[in-house]
Parts: C-alpha cells; sequence; structure tokens
C-alpha cells in the first residue's frame, strides 16, 4: 500500500495519461475520483499524489488540512502538481493550497512524459527514505522499550537480591551473636571448670594443713593444765573452723563436695524457708512466693539448696540497701528434649549488676561488694551445687532494673524412700578386753601423727603406714578392726587402696578420711556413711570410728 501513486485529476482524461505514464514506468497507481477518495487512500498508505492544479482552486477541505498539520515527525508527503500554463494567472486560494501542501513539485503541462516520471520517481524516492526513517525510529523506540524493561526488571532483581543479601547478612549476624554467645558461655563453662580443678587441689593441701592445726590444738586443750593455755588454744581452733568453712566453699564451687541427694518436693522447701528468709533479709525487703501449681520434685542435696537460696536472698537484700522486693518462683519447664526440669528463681529489685562483670559472677571469690563485706564465694558455691546436682545456674540482670539468678535440675518422680537404720555409735573399745585395732593410711606425716595419737587417745589401738603398698603390706600381716585411709596418695589413691584391700578381707570395715576426693568414686565403693571429711575433731572421729563398726556388727 505505500508503494502507490495516487492520481486525482478529475477534469478530461488527464488521469487515464497520468496512469498509462507512471504504469510505462512500473509504478503501481491507483485513479481516485475526489477528494475524499484520495484521502481515505492516502491515509491507508501512498508513496506519493500526482494531482492538477484544478482540484486546488477551491482550497483544501478541513480533512486533508488536518491531515497535513498531524503528520508524524519522520513524515513530509512529497506531492506532484501538474500546474496550468503559466498565462493563466492562478487564484489567490490556489496558491494559499500550494503553500499547504509544503513538499511538492510544480510541472507545468503540457508535462514531458519523462519529465513526469522523473518527478514521480523523485517523490517515491524521498517518501522511501521517510518510511526508512520511520522504521529506524521505530526500531529506536522499540530498542528504548526493551533498554527500559531490562531496566525495570534488572532493578527489580536487584532490588530482590540486595533484599536476599540483606535477610542473609541479617541471619549471618544473628549465627555471629548467637555463636558468640555460646563461644562466651563455653569459654566461661571451661574457665570455671579449670579455676574448680585448681581450687579441688588446692582444698586438699589446706585441708590436710588445717587437720593437722586442728588436732594438735585440741590435744592441748584435752591436756594443757594453764587455763589460758587452753583459751589460746580454743581461739585458734575457732580460726582453724572458719578456714574450714571457706574450704568447704571452695569445694562446693569446684563440685568436689559430697552431696547427699535425696528426693525433695521443692515447693514445700521453699515454703519452709520463707519464715528464715525473710529474717535473714530484713524488714526492708518484702519477700513474695510464686510456688507453681504441681509438685516439683528434685533429686538433690536439700541442706546445700537452702544454703544456695539463702545466699541468693542475702546477696538481693545487699543489692537493696534501701528496701524493695525479693521473689522466689519456681516453675516447671520442658525442654528440647523433652524432658521436664524444675526451674527455682530469685528475682530482687536491686541495682543490678554491669553487663561487663557479669560472665565474672560465679567466679570464686569475685564480689562487687566493698572490701571486707563479702568472700566472694556465695555465688561460686551455688554454681557448683547446681553443676554437681547435674543442673545449671545462670544470671540475669540489668543496672537499674535489678537481677535474677534461676537454679534448673532435673524433675524427678517421687517414689517411696526407704530410710536406712541409724547405727549405735562406739566409745572406741569393745565389750571384750581386747582393745579395738584401727590400721591408718596417710602419706601426710603431720595429717597421719594427728590421727593416729587422736584415736590412741580415744583408746584405739592403732597401726599405721605411709601409702597404698606399705597398708597391704600391714593387712597381710595382720587384719585390723578398721580400715582408715585417705584418697590422695602416691603410688595409689585411696579408692584402689581399699579395692584391692577388699580383695584381701571383703568384709573389712573402711572410713575414708579425706579433704578432696572424687566422691562419687568412693562411695561407690564404701558408702556415704564411712566418708569422714577432713578437717574434723576428736568427737567427730570417734563417732565416725563408732558408726562404722557397728553398721559393720549389724550387717553381720
Amino acid at each position: 500500500m505505500e508503494g502507490r501513486v495516487l492520481i486525482l485529476a478529475p477534469h478530461g482524461r488527464d488521469a487515464q495519461v497520468i496512469e498509462s505514464v507512471l504504469r510505462r514506468d512500473g509504478m503501481e497507481c491507483l485513479v481516485c475520483g475526489d477528494g475524499a477518495a484520495l484521502m481515505s487512500e492516502l491515509q491507508a498508505g501512498a508513496a506519493t499524489v500526482v494531482l492538477t492544479e484544478e482540484v486546488l482552486a477551491g482550497g483544501l477541505d478541513e480533512s486533508q488540512r488536518d491531515y497535513l498539520e498531524h503528520q508524524p515527525a519522520w513524515s513530509d508527503f512529497p506531492f506532484v502538481v501538474l500546474a496550468m500554463r503559466q498565462a493563466v494567472r492562478r487564484s489567490e486560494r490556489a496558491m494559499v493550497s500550494l503553500q499547504e501542501l509544503g513538499n511538492l513539485v510544480i510541472l507545468e503541462r503540457p508535462v514531458n512524459p519523462q519529465t513526469l516520471m522523473s518527478a514521480a520517481r523523485s517523490a517515491f524516492r524521498a517518501r522511501a527514505r521517510q518510511y526508512a526513517s520511520r522504521r529506524h525510529l521505530t526500531d529506536i523506540e522499540s530498542a528504548k522499550q526493551t533498554v527500559e524493561q531490562l531496566n525495570a526488571d534488572l532493578e527489580s532483581r536487584i532490588a530482590e537480591r540486595t533484599s536476599d543479601l540483606a535477610g542473609a547478612n541479617d541471619r549471618l549476624m544473628r549465627e555471629i551473636g548467637d555463636r558468640e554467645r555460646i563461644q562466651s558461655k563455653v569459654v566461661q563453662s571451661q574457665k570455671l571448670e579449670a579455676i574448680g580443678r585448681l581450687t579441688g587441689g588446692i582444698a586438699h593441701d589446706f585441708n590436710n594443713l588445717l587437720h593437722a592445726v586442728s588436732m594438735n590444738l585440741q590435744f592441748i586443750m584435752r591436756l594443757a593444765e594453764d587455763k589460758r593455755l587452753s583459751d589460746y588454744a580454743r581461739r585458734a581452733k575457732e580460726s582453724v573452723d572458719r578456714g574450714a568453712r571457706l574450704t568447704a566453699q571452695l569445694l562446693s564451687f569446684s563440685r568436689a563436695q559430697s552431696l547427699l541427694p535425696r528426693l525433695h518436693e521443692v515447693n514445700t522447701m521453699v515454703g519452709n524457708l520463707r519464715e528464715l528468709i525473710e529474717v535473714s533479709v530484713g524488714s526492708k525487703v518484702q519477700v513474695h512466693v510464686d510456688l507453681c501449681a504441681d509438685e516439683a520434685w528434685a533429686l538433690l542435696d536439700g541442706a546445700q539448696l537452702e544454703m544456695a537460696l539463702l545466699n541468693m536472698a542475702v546477696n538481693s537484700r545487699d543489692a537493696m540497701p534501701d528496701g524493695g522486693h525479693l521473689t522466689i518462683r519456681t516453675r516447671l519447664l520442658e525442654g528440647a528434649d523433652g524432658k521436664r526440669r524444675v526451674q527455682i528463681s530469685v528475682q530482687d529489685t536491686g541495682c543490678g549488676i554491669p553487663e561487663a562483670i557479669q560472665s565474672k559472677v560465679f567466679d570464686p571469690f569475685f564480689t562487687t561488694k566493698a572490701d571486707g563485706e563479702g568472700t566472694g564465694l556465695g555465688l561460686s558455691q551455688v554454681y557448683g551445687f547446681a553443676s554437681q546436682s547435674g543442673g545449671s545456674a545462670e544470671i540475669h540482670s540489668r543496672e537499674g532494673e535489678g537481677t535474677t539468678v534461676t537454679l534448673q535440675f532435673a524433675r524427678a518422680t517421687p517414689a517411696a524412700e526407704s530410710a536406712p537404720a541409724a547405727p549405735s555409735q562406739n566409745n572406741g573399745a569393745t565389750t571384750s578386753s581386747k582393745r579395738t585395732e584401727v590400721l591408718v593410711v596417710e602419706d601426710d606425716e603431720a595429717v597421719r601423727r594427728g590421727i593416729t595419737e587422736g584415736l590412741r587417745l580415744l583408746n584405739y589401738s592403732v597401726r599405721e603406714a605411709s601409702d597404698g603398698e606399705s597398708g597391704l603390706r600391714e593387712l597381710r600381716r595382720r587384719m585390723p578392726d578398721l580400715l582408715m585411709a585417705d584418697y590422695l596418695m602416691p603410688g595409689m589413691n585411696g579408692a584402689e587402696f581399699i579395692a584391692a584391700a577388699r580383695q584381701i578381707y571383703p568384709e573389712i570395715p573402711v572410713l575414708m578420711a579425706t579433704g578432696y576426693a572424687d566422691m562419687a568414686e568412693v562411695e561407690r565403693l564404701v558408702g556415704v556413711q564411712s566418708v569422714l571429711k577432713k578437717p574434723f575433731d576428736l568427737e567427730t572421729l570417734n563417732a565416725a570410728v563408732g558408726s562404722e563398726l557397728a553398721r559393720c556388727r549389724v550387717q553381720a
């Protein structure tokens, strides 16, 4: 359609002549009957229009003028006008119409056929270039739209990728934070474990020293005739007892103390302890107890739990010098492993603990109190008790808002426990004329001398050995009535020595005297009732020996 030549020559045979000339040149032509038909075909598409000047005599109509004025930017439609001879004067309206056509070639009639064909070809080529420009502009516009679409898609993908990266970064930061918190807890746990092993070793040697001092002070108190000397020894003995309590706290932190785990209903224990806690914290602190609805049974050492709660309550009181609220809660929780746990929390409204030092509060000897106002062993003892009982201890605090210490223990199933019959104590001598013989195996000479002299003072016959090997030789020589052994000794420890001794005499009564031991191993071998913790006094020694001898006679 766009390669056609439209012809408008309404008078005579002009249209047929023009058509025949152009067709000889190979052009496709269409003769239009009037202006309306021309406009209809022009809008459908054409290369050029050949028209006679007479058509313009009345001027262009509105549709023709509108078409010319609203051509696209690439279009300047070419016209070939066959004008009348110059002798004929053009009307003013015809002049205006020629100007309105714009891109035109005027040929004066009569026209040479070659001239007409040349003008038509020239107009055809001009229009072909315009169509080429249109295609280029269309391609450019299409490419622009494609680029814009690609840019939009790219921006959308960038936004999506940025969002994904931001989400991944957030997850990574959370994972890094979680990992740092876990690493911090692991490092803290390892540090506390290392300190625990160190304090356990120190406690053993310290207890041996205290025991030697304590026993010799008791000898002085018993044998001294001067009352002032006896008073000096008594005051020194009181200091030794304070040192023994300090060592017991160290052993509690190191988880080396001997616990007596029993089934306890925690709600009942907390309720029974409330009055003592209220007295301990004073009238300025209001004590609230929030107990869970169900029974909360746990297997733990009741005395140690009470001591831990009192320690935490006193710490809370010190953090609230102007008074406040102390809340003790119990809860039953279900862990991720499906096991139920008993949670005990002590919460105060005190000054709180700075975040920078919260990781140190379970360290032994660390305290936020002023010099001389605390040993720094209260929370470390709580931590040691919870860990040794198979539980955990955590602290959460914010400055100015208070502190919460939380203990968790495995929930136990209540069951009836049979209480063992308490063996009667012995005064040190049998009903026969023969004195009871005790074999003391202890590597520390000062401690061994103190124990042997104390037993002789209590009217026992004593043999002694400095290590496990010499102790076994004494056993093979003659069986004693009671075997008393230390735990940490060179060569073989006390548990190994007892195991070897019972291969010789399976029913021999055994008493373990130790300042530090693998209590689980000792209790498995000799039983809880047969462990005597250093330092001990003569009365405790006499009661322990008599109790073990009586227990063995009952079993026999």
